[in-house]
């Protein structure tokens, strides 16, 4: 393998005169420039990019930790990190977790070990301790509020967006109010359980364990949650659901098992997504793309907040 000083051996200069031609360096004559690119050219030599990157102490890779790349929530949050990476001039390195620890820590590692200049996590498993554990090695951003905790992120106040959603549904007569969520166990899905459980105590409601669905996650979801709503003896009337992608299949299941929306169930779904104008369902709007540009800018550690909350709106279609 053809390396610098083969080159330039053959075309009689020194090492260093190789070096600066390569990188594009003035005071270097035409006639050594020209003898370089010759040998260079002869012998198809290609620049070893790592070494480049590691004489700058760069990689140019930001790691990118989503569950999974099918979603049009991470779709979104990554349209809006590789704009800016395209900008700055840095490429992404996509981590799918499927929510498996393990590999989330194989993405620290990559952090650890100078693979990578910096990690956004836009959604994890992992213990917050363990990811504290890993900010001496670079930045790392979450897409989460992480209160007083050293970690950056920008995030939506999903306590205050659901509360938001279930004061509209209540202002509209209802007290069955169930809702609809990918996972329990998430940051931002203990936050909108809070406010569930806190919005019925205030409006001396009953909790009802089975108005709370889990695992709804894609379009076809809807169609578990109708089938096991038209099966209750006290089904909900309203429900609030994480992703208008799941809206919309219950909007499409509820008219397949004839129930009427939003007479027989109220729908609000979450994130303002194409498929919920198309349909015209009710929705909480979150700026995705502004919350991934910020965490790349967060990544970068420019001039941007450690914390930054991104605002939410509701906006009113059809299905309410």
């Amino acid at each position: 393998m053809t390396n610098i000083r083969k080159i330039a051996e053959m075309a009689q200069v020194s090492a260093s005169t190789v070096s600066r031609v390569l990188n594009g360096y003035a005071y270097v004559s035409k006639e050594k420039e020209e003898a370089v690119w010759n040998a260079v050219n002869e012998t198809n030599y290609r620049k070893n990019i790592n070494a480049v990157h590691l004489s700058k102490g760069k990689t140019f890779l930001i790691g990118v930790v989503i569950p999974f790349t099918n979603h049009p929530y991470f779709g979104q949050l990554v349209e809006g990190i590789s704009d800016l990476a395209i900008e700055h001039q840095y490429n992404l390195v996509l981590f799918q977790t499927n929510y498996h620890e393990k590999k989330e820590i194989e993405a620290l590692n990559m952090l650890k070990h100078k693979q990578i200049d910096a990690l956004i996590i836009c959604s994890r498993t992992s213990p917050l301790k363990t990811i504290k554990e890993y900010l001496d090695y670079g930045q790392i951003v979450l897409c989460e509020d992480t209160k007083e905790d050293a970690v950056s992120s920008t995030f939506v106040d999903h306590y205050q967006a659901f509360t938001m959603a279930l004061t509209h549904l209540h202002k509209k007569g209802h007290t069955q109010i169930g809702y609809c969520i990918g996972r329990r166990s998430g940051a931002n899905s203990q936050n909108r359980e809070l406010a569930y459980k806190d919005f019925i105590q205030r409006t001396n409601g009953r909790f009802q364990e089975n108005h709370i669905f889990e695992d709804c996650l894609y379009f076809e979801d809807g169609e578990h949650v109708v089938n096991q709503i038209t099966q209750m003896t006290n089904p909900p009337t309203a429900l609030l659901v994480t992703s208008d992608q799941v809206a919309a299949g219950i909007l499409v299941s509820c008219e397949n098992s004839h129930l009427s929306v939003p007479d027989d169930l109220a729908l609000i779904g979450f994130d303002n997504q194409p498929i919920s104008k198309m349909m015209k369902i009710t929705t909480i709007e979150m700026n995705l793309v502004e919350i991934g540009r910020n965490l790349f800018l967060q990544a970068m550690e420019e001039q941007v907040e450690m914390k930054k909350e991104i605002a939410v709106q509701l906006i009113e279609r059809e299905t309410v």
